[in-house]
């Protein structure tokens, strides 16, 4: 650990002595909305006397790949806004419009790999808080909540909003409508916004950013955002949404009659105050999900899988919890799922989320039904997390798992604080957390766990450090824990120069030290070893992308392991060394490509892991991926190979009719899930969905039905 100490004290050394680079403000820093009295067609053509009279601003600059030089493609903003709904008018010029890269049409499209412009609206001009919007020439649409300061996006928020794009011989052209109702914001009669505007210009790999266009910077960090003035008299916006949905279909499995499935609930929603919403929900369905990714695991740890249920997904970002990602007190996943997958009834619910002043509040209790030998239970969280300083912040958690005669909690207190103005425009972030569960059928009914870190992720010196710790009593039954009774050391630090002298270079990866050493919480023996050494790393002004890493690995087994079937790994401790190559197309051309290999020991013997993922943009109606993964194993005690396919075709008539097909099997669980969804939106707010899961035994000599589900599912937008 002393080694460990130097290396992490030299590259704070090395931080500190970095030049300061102070965050780059571009002159107008604020664009004024204007009220109109009429609401606008959505048609993406920007012809209107109303945006013709709009101010607009244009004084974009580069942050990729010539950070500081004027946007080489001139762009136009306007804002208008009417008594429900806030209006923005992009003008993408383009000096050659028929290059535009756009082969994507679904809701949550992929934006990194085309043509985009994107939006960051800070609605409580809080300097942490936001929401993000995203279209690219096709009209596609993304959104995601923002946390602190960018640090935390929640990509799977699906707000109620609308964009209409047109491209003609001068570029091209689009036209938000968010209605004030999706929007929590302070009641002000007259507030300041935060707002700031990203364009990504594929084909030339330049990034142009209104404000804060400092490679230590992202749009997402909204403290680099300019100011949204002229917005008067919204406060009083109230609303009560009903979303009531059908559900049918039948499912039937191996062995068993066909079943009909028949389902029928709502969710009420009723914003209290323009910063305050209220959730019910009756009989909650999750028929449009789709198939979890199989995973094979050949470590003795738990696997993670994330939460794809819209109901849970919403608020996702208010019961995050600063324990990071391998110790969680709220897993959302726990509730109305077995341990199998299988489903459990969902009662109803109620759910409380917004901000008041400077205090963030979030609430959540929800009732299952009886299930064989499960029982009746009530799952409750509450978070609560008050702003300090500039950035920074201190937060509170309770979640409980309540049964009938027995209880289990977990409650705790954390800390962060975040500045993005360390050394003049640089971003730091420190913090920790702890948090005490309690089981009441427990002889040691309690147990502790708790997380300090420090981050600094700039452009040039790249830090982190985290010291995690959970013991053998720490008990989150309603979270997730990837392993028990263990604390962890972790520092990662990188350097990324951009060296001048290489034309066809944008940028080198270089890695001193990267590593994660667990030691047993009681023993303080080690438990396992993971690091990593990069000599070279390097993404081209192509977009293509190489690495190398150099790995030292160690596991401690206390007792023999079972890797695979019969072939058993004796207790002992073991060190091994590893080497990995990456390579990566640039994602912008029409075909592009990811390989991975890793090899060299593994235990007692020899690991070589192939992945090799292929993507292509057929056009912007169908996209096809495949991937391929493979683990040869070589032990005395026995060879085995493992592996995975997968495939997914996603097509999409309009950015209102969409799906896909997917399709996966691995060698280990010999069996093909597919998994066909249809996703329409026919007006804002309203879903219909058609799934059809279907699962095949491969272990015989041919395919084997074991199980098909078809549901569709109808959810329709009431405001009243």
């Amino acid at each position: 650990m002393k080694r460990a100490e130097a290396l992490i004290t030299t590259a704070l050394l090395l931080l500190t002595a970095i030049k300061p680079n102070f965050a780059q403000i571009s002159l107008p820093n604020e664009i004024h909305a204007i009220k109109i009295e009429q609401p606008l067609k959505i048609d993406g053509d920007l012809s209107e006397p109303q945006w013709q009279k709009a101010n607009r601003i244009s004084n974009f600059t580069q942050r990729e790949l010539n950070e500081g030089k004027p946007a080489t493609e001139r762009t136009e903003v306007a804002v208008l806004y009417d008594r429900e709904n806030l209006y923005f008018g992009v003008w993408c010029f383009d000096s050659d419009p028929e290059k535009l890269i756009a082969q994507r049409m679904k809701r949550d499209f992929d934006y990194s790999t085309e043509d985009n412009f994107k939006i960051v609206i800070d609605t409580y001009n809080d300097k942490r808080n936001g929401y993000l919007f995203v279209t690219n020439p096709n009209a596609a649409r993304f959104d995601a909540l923002i946390q602190d300061n960018g640090q935390q996006v929640n990509r799977a928020w699906d707000g109620v909003w609308t964009v209409k794009t047109k491209i003609t011989d001068r570029g091209w052209f689009a036209e938000f409508k968010i209605p004030f109702s999706s929007l929590k914001f302070s009641s002000e009669n007259e507030p300041v916004w935060g707002v700031n505007f990203e364009r990504n210009i594929r084909r030339k790999r330049e990034q142009d950013l209104w404000q804060g266009w400092s490679r230590d910077s992202r749009l997402e960090q909204v403290t680099r955002a300019g100011k949204l003035y002229g917005i008067k008299g919204i406060g009083g916006i109230t609303l009560i949404e009903f979303k009531p949905y059908g559900t049918a279909g039948i499912e039937k499995k191996s062995g068993e009659s066909q079943s009909i499935v028949r389902h029928a609930g709502g969710d009420l929603n009723y914003l209290i105050t323009p910063t305050m919403k209220l959730n019910l929900t009756v009989n909650t369905d999750f028929a449009q999900v789709e198939s979890d990714r199989m995973q094979v695991n050949l470590t003795r740890f738990s696997l993670f899988y994330p939460e794809k249920r819209e109901f849970f997904l919403e608020g996702r970002n208010y019961f995050d919890f600063g324990l990071g990602h391998s110790i969680r007190p709220f897993y959302s996943r726990r509730i109305g799922l077995s341990p199998d997958n299988s489903v459990i009834p969902i009662l109803g619910g109620v759910r409380l989320l917004g901000k008041t002043g400077n205090s963030m509040l979030g609430g959540m209790s929800i009732q299952t039904e009886k299930k064989d030998s499960i029982p009746t239970t009530n799952y409750t969280a509450l978070r609560w997390k008050q702003d300090i300083w500039q950035q920074s912040s201190i937060g509170l958690i309770g979640v409980g798992k309540f049964e009938p005669n027995r209880q289990n909690a977990v409650y705790g207190l954390d800390f962060l604080y975040s500045t993005s103005e360390f050394l003049g425009s640089k971003t730091l972030a420190l913090g920790g957390a702890v948090a005490q569960s309690y089981t009441s059928d427990r002889e040691q009914k309690t147990g502790l766990a708790h997380r300090l870190f420090i981050d600094m992720p700039n452009d040039f010196i790249d830090f982190s450090a985290i010291w995690d710790r959970s013991n053998a009593q720490f008990n989150p039954e309603t979270g997730f824990l990837r392993r028990k009774n263990y604390q962890m050391f972790m520092a990662d630090f990188r350097i990324k120069p951009r060296p001048t002298f290489l034309p066809f270079v944008q940028r080198l990866v270089f890695k001193p030290f990267d590593f994660n050493y667990y030691i047993d919480d009681r023993t303080h023996k080690l438990q396992s070893l993971w690091s990593e050494f990069r000599p070279l790393g390097f993404t081209l002004k192509s977009g293509d992308f190489f690495e190398s890493n150099v790995q030292r690995r160690a596991e401690n087994l206390t007792k023999d392991f079972e890797i695979h079937d019969d072939i058993i790994i004796p207790a002992g401790e073991y060190w091994f060394t590893r080497y990995e190559l990456q390579f990566e197309t640039f994602d912008g051309r029409p075909v592009y490509g990811f390989l991975f290999i890793n090899w060299g020991d593994f235990y007692t013997g020899k690991r070589t892991e192939w992945f090799i993922r292929n993507t292509i943009k057929v056009n912007k109606h169908i996209n096809i991926s495949y991937d391929f993964t493979q683990n040869i194993i070589n032990l005395p005690q026995g060879n085995f190979t493992v592996n995975e396919v997968g495939s997914r075709m996603e097509f999409a008539v309009s950015p209102d009719l969409f799906g896909s097909v997917f399709g996966q099997w691995n060698s280990d669980e010999n069996e093909v899930l597919l998994n066909f969804r249809v996703n329409w939106i026919p007006k804002l707010g309203s879903d219909f969905f058609f799934v059809v899961n279907q699962a095949f035994d491969t272990s015989g000599h041919s395919w084997r039905l074991i199980n098909t589900t078809v549901l569709s599912k109808f959810v329709w937008r009431f405001v009243l």
